[in-house]
């Protein structure tokens, strides 16, 4: 498989996730090395719940500090929704929604998400896996990252 032919497939894959890069790059290097990528697609592809809670909290979690504040819930949720045109500011809206997000989420009523507070969000409704936005592939393009890559394996002679 040439490299245009893999970029193409990883840029299925991957569209929709924004912090892919946070994500995968485990040790902070700033460099995402096979070792993280094939782990990165192994979760992605084959991961289960608990691992992909891992990853998401991780993605969620801006400052690394193991919590999900209300600026970094704030955050995600605006660049994750379409602006509409109306009278009332937007960002008041957003404020709105992170309040309501830390009502059905925020377990120990600290003012932010611990892992331990959104696994047990998530485990009780799953669309909450990715309350913040989307950083996991959508089962389409899974599917058809899947269908290219394990079609046939000889591509992958000539890399």
């Amino acid at each position: 498989m040439n490299r245009k032919k893999l970029q193409k497939l990883t840029d299925t894959l991957t569209k929709n996730c924004k912090h892919l890069f946070r994500g995968f790059d485990k040790d902070n290097d700033g460099c995402v090395n096979v070792t993280e990528w094939v782990c990165g697609l192994s979760l992605f592809l084959r991961g289960s719940l608990e691992e992909k809670m891992k990853y998401c909290f991780e993605v969620f979690d801006l400052n690394g500090d193991g919590f999900i504040s209300k600026e970094e819930m704030f955050h995600m949720l605006k660049n994750s929704l379409l602006k509409q045109p109306s009278e009332e500011d937007p960002d008041e809206g957003i404020k709105d929604l992170v309040e309501i997000t830390l009502k059905k989420m925020d377990y120990d009523h600290d003012g932010k998400l611990s892992f331990a507070d959104y696994e047990q969000a998530v485990r009780e409704e799953t669309l909450l896996l990715e309350a913040f936005g989307p950083c996991l592939p959508d089962p389409k393009s899974q599917m058809e990252f899947e269908a290219q890559v394990f079609k046939d394996p000889h591509d992958f002679n000539d890399m």
